[in-house]
């Protein structure tokens, strides 16, 4: 893995007169080009993506001085560059990645720019499951509290947008990917990693090397930083042992056992400890979210916000009425008696086998999308306990299929077919279903064969179910 030697100067960076490259100009990108331009840099923006697929965006980024190449990413450009910006999307094997460490130039995400220029204090949590609804419930915690604070980064808007009108006193809370966290070189006052399990390998190329990604969030704090981790997470437990920069304070969460400082499960109620006190938070049936990794959720969220000086009355009140945010396990509607539901956000298969273990009711799952090289296996022996029926759509229809075949007839699952989209899959859905039924949009791969994002899979999703005929809804 590229490592820059970290910054430790709080002072900000000039870039007048710099010439800074932006690959990629997407929402991440978008945010350095018009960040680095207002700052004075000499801004290049580039895309893969062809002019006329870029029109609002060279016409937004011309009147702020930026000069856009669409179509490719020339090496020429790096001529003379001191920075090179690189959104989230953009592979580092490009050659125009790889040309730029060659020859030295600094490699950043949005995500650094953030944490090198926030005048206040920052918050960031990772992980490969469970970081948009643990980063909104903080936000929400903290924001009941009567703090001031910014939720963004990964989810929303790219915090950089903000950093320039911000004060000292307001919170920063960022949800991070390994995507961004790649290349950063500083971290928060209070960073979190909920967990790390198989994902993005498609990126990363090893476990280790997506692992190490995650660990940026915590690998540069200093002391009087806190850092929260699972502790019931092999990769985590062991950081937590053993990785933690000295004199940063250490807190865990554990759905399995009490932890020495932070939350944890203790037979129906979530408790913290802090401070050698301990806090009776809400007891499980409180919490409005469905599922055992919510709950997971939950313990992070309380001991993260306790570390940001957040009260016990304030995560109550949101954990109490918190009901979860679009993608996840959203309630779309009741049609035929059967409940359908949202959980876009599911890009992995163990998303999509926590998904599962939320319900109690017969199943129909909808999976598919872009494969990420990650082991469906697991989830298809789960599938055949806890789904009657599952439609397998987009790219990754065919290794679907394949991997479920053999558990057809075992257990609950009675069949699985291929169908080649997204529509289809639902107007399957709608013939097959019977009432007490859950038809689950958990898809366990990417958007990116047929959609922009998760967000507008989800999105379509929702239309299509809502554009079955009314007989039976309710």
């Amino acid at each position: 893995m590229y490592v820059e030697t970290p910054m430790t100067s709080v002072t900000p960076v000039d870039y007048r007169g710099q010439k800074v490259v932006v690959l990629g100009l997407g929402r991440q990108g978008m945010a350095m080009a018009r960040f680095l331009a207002r700052c004075g840099a000499r801004v290049v923006g580039t895309d893969i993506r062809p002019a006329d697929a870029l029109g609002a965006v060279i016409a937004e980024l011309n009147t702020l001085g930026v000069e856009v190449v669409a179509g490719a990413h020339p090496i020429s450009l790096l001529d003379g560059a001191a920075l090179v910006g690189v959104s989230g999307g953009v592979p580092l094997t490009l050659p125009i990645v790889q040309e730029a460490r060659r020859r030295g130039i600094s490699l950043v995400s949005d995500a650094e720019l953030t944490l090198r220029h926030a005048r206040g204090p920052v918050l960031a949590i990772t992980g490969s499951a469970g970081k948009t609804t643990t980063t909104t419930l903080v936000g929400r915690i903290l924001e009941t509290d009567g703090l001031d604070v910014r939720v963004g980064g990964n989810i929303g808007t790219p915090a950089l947008e903000w950093v320039p009108e911000m004060g000292e006193k307001e919170w920063l809370v960022l949800e991070l990917s390994s995507f961004q966290l790649d290349l950063c070189y500083r971290s928060p006052r209070v960073a979190g990693v909920l967990n790390v399990t198989p994902n993005h390998l498609d990126r990363h190329g090893s476990m280790e090397a997506y692992a190490e990604a995650k660990r940026n969030i915590f690998r540069y704090q200093r002391p009087g930083d806190t850092v929260v981790l699972g502790w019931d997470n092999a990769w985590t437990r062991r950081w937590w042992e053993g990785a933690v920069p000295e004199g940063v304070r250490r807190l865990a969460f554990s759905l399995h056992e009490p932890v020495p400082e932070g939350a944890y499960l203790a037979g129906d109620e979530v408790r913290l400890r802090w401070a050698e006190r301990e806090y009776t938070v809400c007891r499980v049936q409180d919490i409005r979210l469905r599922g055992r990794h919510n709950v997971a959720n939950v313990l992070a969220a309380v001991t993260l916000a306790a570390a940001a000086g957040a009260t016990v009355a304030a995560m109550r009140e949101v954990v109490r009425t918190f009901t979860g945010v679009p993608h996840r396990l959203e309630e779309v509607r009741v049609w035929r008696g059967a409940l359908w539901v949202n959980d876009s956000i599911a890009t992995a298969p163990e998303r999509v086998i926590a998904a599962l273990e939320a319900f109690s009711e017969p199943i129909i799952l909808i999976a598919g999308g872009r494969d990420k090289k990650l082991p469906w296996e697991p989830l298809a022996r789960v599938a055949a306990t806890r789904a009657r029926w599952v439609i397998a759509f987009g790219e990754a229809a065919p290794l679907i299929a394949e991997v479920l075949a053999p558990y057809v007839g075992r257990a609950r699952l009675q069949g699985v077919e291929q169908v080649s989209d997204l529509p289809t899959a639902v107007a399957q859905a709608a013939a097959r279903v019977q009432p007490g039924e859950v038809v689950l949009l958990s898809p366990g791969g990417t958007s990116f064969d047929a959609y922009t994002n998760f967000e507008a899979r989800g999105e379509h999703f929702r239309q299509l179910v809502w554009a079955l005929d009314e007989e039976g809804s309710s």
